[in-house]
């Protein structure tokens, strides 16, 4: 690998020859600009602004522009002249706890290489020093013109450079914070908990970059006279901005979680982490509002009730013959007992007669 830097790192009166190596590359894919109208790249050119001639990077120099716009040049032998320690040299200043660098610190990442044969045992000492202490070192250092912070830590083998910015360069959080006054409840503690015990640790080398695997597939695609590429289905739908009912979103996410592993759903996982609770709440699912059916669904329940209708339309009528015949019946009950009165009526004088 190509160094970028060669200089020494000291640690205290122990100086060591070394190297500066990138630990890591950039595998993004980068765009030329072109005239849409006939494709030709647009470049930039260096114009002075005084004579509008375009100029060389020869003939480009440095400058600190003042707060009333003039310019004052500053030349790379004024900055190599700087009483500057680090000039040349990684500057050790002390030793702590990994744990006491804040990750928003870390920025370049950088392999420390020693420089030639005689730099092995004082290399492999400050490595072994480094490992045994379980400390990382703080470290200045100066790299492409200005004073740098780093953390030197070991790696397998390896001793490691990361940049850090200086504690001022870190901006406070002021309004990053939810205002609101929030609640939660150990019920939903205990469902994300679940979620994040079901969802388990990753493998970071099994990650990848889907984006620049899309792009390459699709300058490819465009390379071999082909169209554009058709996105999966569902592909670019944007998610959340929705407030949906916490509980419940947090129990689909666990079922969802267990099931793409192949695991069974089990219980609801909303009752298995409300049992566990000292004050004996449960968790409260806050069923949202069902959604409208669509004209499709609506016309699939019309056709489905049509269907039912008719199955019913014979019982209804077997129902009204009923109603008739019994209706008839009772029609031909009063015609007999009105006979039967008249034909007593008729025969009451003749017993008269008689008597």
């Amino acid at each position: 690998m190509r160094s970028i830097w060669n200089g020494a790192i000291s640690f205290g009166l122990v100086s060591i020859p070394i190297k500066l190596v990138n630990a890591t590359e950039s595998h993004s894919i980068s765009f030329r600009q072109i005239h849409l109208a006939d494709g030709g790249r647009i470049r930039y050119r260096k114009v002075c602004e005084l004579d509008e001639e375009e100029v060389t990077s020869a003939e480009i120099g440095k400058a600190y522009e003042d707060a009333d716009g003039s310019m004052i040049p500053i030349s790379d032998d004024d900055l190599a002249q700087l009483p500057l320690p680090t000039a040349k040299t990684i500057e050790i200043v002390g030793f702590v706890p990994e744990s006491s660098i804040d990750p928003l610190q870390l920025g370049s990442a950088y392999y420390i290489s020693a420089n030639g044969a005689p730099a092995a045992k004082p290399y492999t000492l400050l490595r072994e020093a480094l490992k045994r202490s379980e400390k990382v070192a703080v470290a200045k250092f100066a790299l492409r013109g200005r004073e740098r912070l780093g953390m030197v830590r070991v790696l397998g083998d390896v001793i490691a450079l990361h940049g850090l910015l200086w504690p001022d360069e870190i901006r406070q959080p002021e309004g990053v914070a939810p205002e609101t006054e929030v609640s939660i409840r150990d019920a939903e503690l205990d469902l994300a908990d679940a979620l994040m015990d079901t969802l388990g640790e990753v493998e970071l080398a099994s990650l990848h970059d889907d984006y620049r695997e899309a792009v390459e597939e699709l300058i490819a695609s465009k390379a071999a006279g082909g169209g554009e590429l058709r996105a999966p289905e569902g592909a670019g739908e944007r998610r959340g901005g929705k407030v949906l009912d916490l509980m419940a979103a947090l129990e689909s996410s666990v079922r969802a979680a267990k099931e793409s592993r192949g695991e069974g759903s089990g219980t609801n996982a909303g009752a298995g982490a409300g049992a566990g609770d000292g004050d004996g709440d449960h968790a409260e699912v806050t069923h949202l509002p069902a959604r409208k059916k669509s004209a499709g669904a609506r016309k699939t329940a019309s056709k489905a009730a049509s269907k039912t209708a008719s199955k019913k339309a014979p019982a209804k009528k077997a129902s009204a013959a009923a109603k008739k015949t019994a209706t008839g019946r009772t029609a031909a009950k009063k015609t007999a007992s009105a006979t039967a009165k008249k034909t007593t009526a008729k025969k009451a004088p003749a017993r008269k007669r008689s008597a």
